[in-house]
């Protein structure tokens, strides 16, 4: 019953990070509008770099769009059943997030909303995301796959940081929370959370794991046995 229980919330859960891309990826086609300047620009000026922040801005937006979902799709079990479209499929994604998404967004950083925090915030999710890919792809290439699907998952944890964040500043803001600093709740929380969701889920799997291993009986010592004349007396034998 649990692992049922379980296994819905996970399904719900990946579920609505789906959708939640899908919902992002639409909502910012405005910032390839032509005519007009998204309300999240407009607020962002006056920019030192206007036209390099704005492509930063458009590469940012199209590779999450992409990698999001192709991390969902990923890290889907039944994925497995096609390992060389798993392959491939992972290779583009390791390719569009380390070559585009991290580098742009490294660069929007420095430009965020709430200052030093937010600027250290967003980078950290993407040193994160860097390190944890580049780390996957080595223990993909070493055919560890539970290393692996570690490292993975806190890739996919740290993308996921896009919608939850959204969405729980629309909560905050629901309850009349300052905007300032529910800005910055938003965004610490799901990165700090991420982190420790997937340590301690990849923890308990392992540990699982161990419990239903079988294990080795440990060898039987001889019994040794005294000498007769080192063995206790009894009152029968006393002299």
């Amino acid at each position: 019953m649990v692992r049922r229980l379980g296994r819905l919330l996970r399904s719900v859960w990946m579920l609505g990070l789906g959708l939640g891309a899908l919902i992002i990826a639409w909502a910012s086609r405005v910032y390839f509008a032509s005519d007009e300047l998204a309300p999240f620009v407009i607020e962002k000026l006056p920019l030192p770099h206007e036209e390099l922040w704005l492509a930063a801005l458009k590469v940012h937006v199209v590779a999450a769009s992409f990698a999001l979902p192709a991390c969902l799709l990923l890290s889907w079990k039944r994925m497995l059943r096609f390992p060389r479209t798993h392959r491939w499929l992972g290779r583009a994604t390791g390719a569009v997030v380390l070559a585009a998404l991290v580098p742009s967004g490294l660069y929007l950083s420095l430009f965020a909303k709430g200052g030093g925090p937010a600027t250290v915030g967003f980078a950290l999710s993407g040193l994160i995301v860097a390190s944890a890919m580049v780390c996957g792809v080595r223990r993909a290439r070493a055919k560890d796959y539970v290393g692996h699907r570690r490292y993975m998952l806190h890739v996919l944890a740290q993308l996921s940081v896009a919608v939850t964040s959204r969405a729980l500043l629309t909560l905050l803001d629901t309850v009349g929370i300052d905007p300032d600093p529910a800005y910055l709740f938003a965004l610490w929380a799901p990165v700090l959370a991420g982190v420790a969701v997937v340590e301690v889920y990849v923890a308990r799997r392992s540990h699982r794991r161990n419990s239903h291993a079988p294990k080795a009986l440990a060898p039987r010592t001889a019994a040794l046995r005294a000498p007769l004349a080192d063995r206790p007396q009894g009152f029968g034998n006393a002299a």
